[in-house]
């Protein structure tokens, strides 16, 4: 029988309606309409960096003021402000009254403001900061740091005694399930708040409305186990079934307050030799990283736009995602749950270690966790990603032991991860040190070429059989306006993206040992500090475009492989015009045989799986079809005598200027097509090296500076020739390609 919620039980109540927001920092005891006059009227989310923080270069970073009029719902309540997201500190104040301060952009922080609303209401101040520091993550990273309230607010109403608002943004109860073959045991634990002397008289637990138990409160906790018998297990994509359980707080009768987690039972496990198994049952994760951010939008996004990134991971047909490079809104993790998407979730401590900031990593990984551990879809927590960029002495590893094991105490049902830099040294002490581990690989793209990666994995198993490795990143920037008929890597074409990509899918599933792998990324990205691929301030990684309107050919490259609803894709419909007479027409299909018809006639067929590759004759305009069962698609070529310059990336002259220059190469002296390990050979040839090492790392904005590399990754760079390096970094003039190897043409071999 339903029993009577208390006058005074739990209400929530939206705040995102009705903000100032003033561009600088005001008064704290400002009335709203003084922020108001030094700003504008905004509505949550919102973000000042929605422009700026995507145009490329320096972006606003500093202190601004939000200010909202409050009101108390009933007399004798708690009243507390939850605010899902505040990028990246913030400050509380009611009617000048400083209340909270909160470091960390990623994670919910709830204030209570029950006493400054005695008179009823009052001016909520909240002055927000994403200005650089040292003791707050993320400080260096290739993504934008959007300031504001950039998430969701709520007003929260709840009786004098209510389950606790104040444990480090969390929803107040635990849901742990375990499972014993068909039977599940769920314990359920409970913290209890309470100022009025406590008429509770205990708290009632229940799972789907069907197994239920009234346990005692005993300092401030109540405890308790409830079995399910014949247990319907979480599955991922097969069957992600959630239960839901339901924390009562009563008073005799009288139900005071109550929270509700949705939850899945599910076992999982990662063999170093065989990869994830998901309730007993092998289990390949195989997906994408996700930022939250959109274009126009920064990382002020809609609901439309959660919606919109899982239908697009959902069409690939990816079993997980990974959630980068921070803790991200509670809303996408549910849809993670209810969709059967296998999460890492992580913390922003990245790229460089901040010693002022191991207290803030502690306090980021702690809230990620205590918000999210009822989510059924995540399986790790990530502790850091590319930490070691600018160095990984004792004190990086001793911080990294002190969170691994800290989230084993928080958490000790799930495995904690990390995201290893690619120039991180193999045998080093942070490979071991999680529970799983793996690394970023960008051979292929940034360094070496594609097959680089087959190699680097099977050297790295061979060498440590016991220790499981995945790919937490891989993949290359993509222009969809540039297009190549002889794609290279470093040209930021589609096509090369594509191609580069086709190596990858094969050479992770002849290696099913690899626990899991997340393509870099979902979609394109902000990030400020770049200017590279004919776009500044974006990292154009993405398989689908920043607003993800277009996707990418490689899209469909996953798609084949992984989604099992009939498609066919017929590639490179953005190179419309062609100047080849005979052109390769490529189709990506989940299917195993394509026909390929040009202006109605059928053309040929071929049969394989994921890629299929047709030789076409042009000489006019053709309209071009594959066909699979009842799947087709069609793209429109056109024959001409010259591309249209506004489909070759701009730094791409410069990789077709070396292919056609004759640039000196006298006999026994150097040039720019030596490979940089015989040039270093020399004295004066190491000091030309380094200085194009130092250009090409600035190819890759702030996160290039400070780069050590093993001696591992160095062999693999001194077996490319200086040629290789600038066309992969680009922009460097005809003149001073002409200056260097003229330098190199004075030093003897």
């Amino acid at each position: 029988m339903t029993q009577p919620a208390a006058p005074d039980a739990r209400r929530a109540t939206s705040l995102n309606a009705g903000w100032a927001f003033a561009p600088v920092e005001l008064s704290t005891d400002s009335h709203w309409s003084d922020v108001a006059a030094a700003g504008e009227h905004v509505v949550l989310p919102h973000t000042w960096n929605a422009i700026d923080g995507q145009a490329g270069g320096d972006y606003r970073r500093g202190r601004s003021t939000y200010a909202r009029v409050i009101e108390a719902e009933a007399p004798d309540v708690e009243t507390w402000i939850e605010f899902a997201g505040v990028n990246s500190s913030a400050e509380v104040y009611l009617d000048g009254r400083f209340l909270a301060s909160h470091d960390g952009g990623y994670s919910t922080f709830r204030v209570n403001v029950t006493d400054g609303l005695a008179d009823g209401a009052g001016t909520l101040v909240v002055i927000v900061d994403n200005a650089k520091n040292e003791r707050v993550y993320p400080q260096q990273a290739d993504f934008t740091f959007y300031g504001g309230i950039y998430r969701e607010v709520r007003q929260i109403t709840v009786g004098r005694e209510h389950f606790a608002l104040d444990g480090h943004g969390g929803p107040g109860v635990i849901v742990t399930p375990r499972l014993d073959g068909e039977r599940a045991e769920v314990a359920l634990s409970a913290a209890v708040a309470s100022t009025s002397g406590g008429s509770a008289t205990g708290v009632r637990f229940t799972v789907d409305a069907e197994a239920t138990v009234t346990v005692p409160i005993l300092d401030g906790e109540a405890n308790a186990s409830l079995a399910i018998e014949h247990v319907r297990r979480w599955h991922g994509l097969r069957d992600p079934h959630l239960y839901t359980a339901r924390a009562e707080l009563l008073a005799c009768d009288v139900v005071l307050d109550v929270v509700e987690l949705r939850f899945g039972c599910r076992e999982f496990a990662v063999d170093p030799q065989r990869g994830f198994f998901l309730n007993g049952e092998k289990y390949p994760l195989r997906g994408v990283s996700r930022h939250q951010d959109f274009e126009g939008v920064g990382n002020a996004i809609t609901e439309e736009i959660k919606q919109g990134d899982l239908a697009l991971i959902r069409e690939l047909g990816a079993t997980t995602v990974r959630l980068a490079h921070y803790q991200h809104d509670q809303r996408f993790y549910d849809l993670c749950d209810e969709a059967g998407l296998v999460v890492w979730a992580e913390i922003p401590q990245i790229t460089v270690f901040l010693p002022g900031a191991t207290d803030n990593a502690r306090d980021q990984l702690t809230e990620l966790i205590v918000q999210n551990r009822h989510h059924a879809s995540i399986i790790s927590w990530g502790l850091s990603n590319e930490i070691t960029l600018a160095g990984s002495g004792d004190d990086v590893v001793a911080a990294h032991r002190e969170l691994n094991d800290l989230a084993h105490e928080l958490d000790p049902t799930r495995l904690t991860a990390m995201a290893n830099l690619f120039l991180l040294e193999t045998d080093h002490p942070l490979v071991g040190l999680p529970d799983v581990m793996s690394y970023n690989l960008y051979f292929g793209w940034y360094v070496g070429e594609a097959a680089d990666n087959d190699t680097w994995l099977d050297d790295f198993h061979a060498a440590n059989p016991e220790i499981a490795i995945g790919l937490a990143e891989y993949g290359a920037d993509a222009n969809a306006q540039f297009q190549s008929v002889a794609p290279e890597k470093g040209d930021y074409t589609e096509s090369y993206q594509a191609l580069y990509h086709e190596h990858m899918v094969g050479m992770i599933e002849a290696r099913p040992w690899l626990w899991a792998t997340h393509v870099w990324n979902l979609a394109d990205f902000g990030s400020a500090g770049r200017d590279e691929g004919g776009v500044a301030g974006r990292n154009q990684k993405g398989l689908v475009s920043f607003d993800r309107s277009l996707k990418k050919d490689a899209f469909y490259v996953y798609k084949a492989a992984w989604s099992s609803e009939p498609f066919v894709h017929v590639a490179g419909r953005r190179r419309e015009e062609r100047a080849e007479d005979v052109t390769e027409v490529i189709v990506y299909s989940n299917q195993e045989r394509v026909v390929l018809s040009v202006d109605g006639v059928e053309v040929g067929a071929v049969e394989g799986r994921r890629v299929f590759r047709f030789q076409v004759p042009l000489t006019g305009e053709h309209e071009v079809t594959a066909r699979s069962g009842a799947s087709t698609d069609t793209i429109t070529l056109r024959k001409v005598d010259e591309v249209s310059a506004a489909s070759v990336m701009p730094t791409t002259s410069i990789a077709n200027w070396f292919d056609e220059a004759e640039l000196p190469s006298p006999a026994g002296y150097f040039s720019v097509r030596d490979s940089l390990g015989d040039i270093k050979q020399s004295e004066d040839g190491a000091r030309v090296i380094a200085s194009v090492m130092e250009a090409v790392a600035t190819s890759r904005g702030e996160v290039g500076h400070g780069v050590e590399i093993p001696p591992a990754m160095q062999a693999i760079v001194d077996r490319m020739s200086v040629e290789k390096l600038i066309k992969q970094a680009g922009g460097v003039s005809i003149e001073h390609v002409a200056a260097l190897n003229a330098q190199l043409n004075l030093i003897a071999k």
